[in-house]
């Protein structure tokens, strides 16, 4: 029984779950095991979890200053709600397709998405405000993403504006500054999507909205929320009032 719970809990993650998050799953389950036999029963089916290798950022060269990086790397706020963070990033669809998203750094949850064959402003609105509808429509938000056009875009900083969010910006040339966000992106690429990328931007759109809003929210751990999934993890905060 172990052993298949162990190989559907691999497959469910498209064999991105390593010997920890089966194990905090399976705990989560009320099942008594370590991750010692864990990593046994994942040798004996010749299992082997997809985990992406080191990456190297490039070092900050200057820094804009009339968004100034007011996050400044404190990616662990006290509530949900009060720390978004955004990017965007390219996916093979039949042609390159982008991806931008909201996490709420909160338990890194991914709280808006959207997708479009053009890399602008609109898509990054589009996400925030997927973002600031399924949240509540809170205020006091503070967004922070890198220097990317899409970002000081007129069209979307007044949006910010409407919102009543404030923005804050990483120093140009340094991912560091919006970690937790590429950190999304590299599991999603290395762990969930094809190799050879999507038929289209439909199947793309299907996929990664399963990854965003199911998979990643509801069943990896996550070391930011206590080694729980995120929305599970987020949840007393939300019952007690800050939706």
């Amino acid at each position: 029984m172990l052993r298949q719970r162990v190989s559907k809990i691999f497959n469910d993650s498209k064999g991105s779950a390593g010997s920890r998050s089966i194990v905090a799953i399976l705990r989560r389950e009320r099942a008594r095991i370590g991750r010692f036999k864990v990593m046994r029963l994942m040798e004996e089916l010749q299992l082997q979890s997809k985990q992406p290798g080191a990456h190297r950022y490039k070092v900050a060269t200057a820094e804009r200053l009339d968004i100034p990086n007011t996050l400044a790397r404190d990616f662990k706020p006290e509530q949900p709600n009060q720390v978004w963070t955004g990017d965007i990033t390219y996916i093979w669809a039949g042609r390159w397709v982008y991806l931008a998203v909201v996490l709420d750094l909160y338990r890194c949850r991914v709280v808006g998405y959207a997708m479009s064959d053009k890399a602008d402003a609109a898509l990054a609105t589009a996400a925030l405000d997927m973002a600031w509808q399924q949240r509540g429509k809170p205020k006091g938000v503070l967004f922070h993403s890198d220097q990317g056009c899409q970002y000081t875009a007129l069209a979307f900083r007044q949006r910010l504006w409407r919102y009543q969010i404030s923005q804050s910006m990483s120093r140009r040339g340094n991912c560091w500054d919006n970690a937790p966000t590429g950190r999304l992106f590299r599991s999603l690429k290395t762990e969930w999507v094809p190799t050879t990328g999507y038929r289209d931007l439909l199947e793309a759109k299907t996929d990664i909205s399963r990854y965003s809003l199911g998979y990643y929210n509801r069943r990896p751990p996550h070391s930011f929320s206590v080694w729980l999934p995120a929305a599970i993890a987020e949840q007393p905060k939300l019952v007690s009032g800050n939706s």
